[in-house]
């Protein structure tokens, strides 16, 4: 079947969050909901999903701030990976990217995710040499601040 590649809809909430869920995304440090909530709030629509049959099986929360593309939450379930559904998400991603002016994107991949950072090398991406370092401003459900 056909990918179709559309902007994120409020009605899609559950289903790309079972999506994540499914592609292992689901850290207890995020409350994925707020994650949406935010994006909604921030060019909306830099978020894509993807469609097999009507049902969501990909996404791509693209963002830009005026210097630097993002990618968050790439994600194919796994029952539909290996098929070129995240290499056209990311296209069409880069190509939204490209239409406000964006000159080059930027993404985290942990160390240890081997197969991922192989994916993303084999559309372009290559490692900048850099180190990324992170502050959360928010605390994890329990109360702590969580610095991982």
């Amino acid at each position: 079947m056909n990918l179709n590649l559309r902007p994120f809809r409020p009605s899609d909430e559950s289903a790309v969050i079972a999506l994540w869920r499914e592609c292992g995304f689901a850290a207890s440090r995020n409350d994925q909901r707020k994650d949406i909530a935010r994006k909604m709030q921030v060019s909306p629509e830099l978020f894509i999903v993807g469609e097999v049959g009507g049902e969501v099986i990909g996404s791509c929360m693209a963002g830009y701030e005026g210097h630097r593309g993002w990618i968050n939450y790439l994600a194919v379930h796994p029952a539909h990976q290996r098929r070129g559904y995240a290499t056209a998400l990311m296209r069409e991603a880069e190509r939204l990217l490209r239409s406000v002016g964006c000159p080059k994107i930027n993404l985290q991949v942990r160390t240890y995710n081997s197969s991922v950072i192989a994916f993303y090398e084999s559309i372009g991406f290559a490692d900048d040499s850099v180190i990324s370092l992170g502050k959360r401003l928010e605390h994890d459900q329990d109360g702590e601040q969580d610095i991982r």
